[in-house]
């Protein structure tokens, strides 16, 4: 009686293994995209939620003060820091003064929107640019202007469809 060798092994073929790891990279690639895709859906929803606080709070301001927060900026530009200081920073200072929006704090900075310190802090939206504001004759809106310039940086202060201003986030 003779016996067999069994010549084959129980393994798997090269081509077995490179068809397991490119599904495993497409699956990788997929879930990567869906996270990048979710985290900028949170930064759009965390700016609408900045710029309603913040236009709930100018709307305190002017009911105490009888206007808002005055802004020499066209453009809006630089103007953050008005708006820190009118909301927050003089409350501080000045124990009679009002505070109107505690999270503002940059001590706390649980928002993350302030950078900087004292009366000079800036407001920063979620994708670190500055909060623009404006009031008077060169805003849009009959009582102020508030945005912000969006994920890629740029707007167009008076032009809310040039292509640059698209994906800014407007009181």
């Amino acid at each position: 009686m003779k016996t067999r060798l069994r010549s084959s092994r129980g393994g798997f073929t090269l081509v077995e293994l490179l068809t397991v790891m490119a599904i495993v990279l497409l699956l990788a690639s997929l879930v990567i995209g869906g996270m990048l895709l979710a985290k900028e859906k949170q930064r759009q929803d965390m700016a609408k939620v900045q710029v309603h606080l913040l236009s709930n709070a100018l709307e305190q301001y002017k009911a105490d003060n009888g206007s808002y927060p005055e802004s020499t900026s066209t453009t809006g530009e630089n103007a953050s820091s008005i708006l820190f200081k009118a909301l927050y920073y003089d409350g501080e200072q000045d124990k009679t003064k009002k505070i109107y929006l505690a999270d503002l704090n940059p001590e706390e900075r649980k928002q993350k929107w302030i950078e900087g310190k004292g009366e000079n802090a800036k407001i920063v939206d979620p994708w670190k640019n500055e909060y623009l504001y404006r009031t008077g004759a060169a805003a849009a809106n009959p009582d102020f202007d508030l945005w912000s310039k969006g994920k890629d940086g740029k707007t167009v202060a008076d032009d809310a469809k040039a292509k640059e201003s698209l994906d800014d986030l407007r009181n």
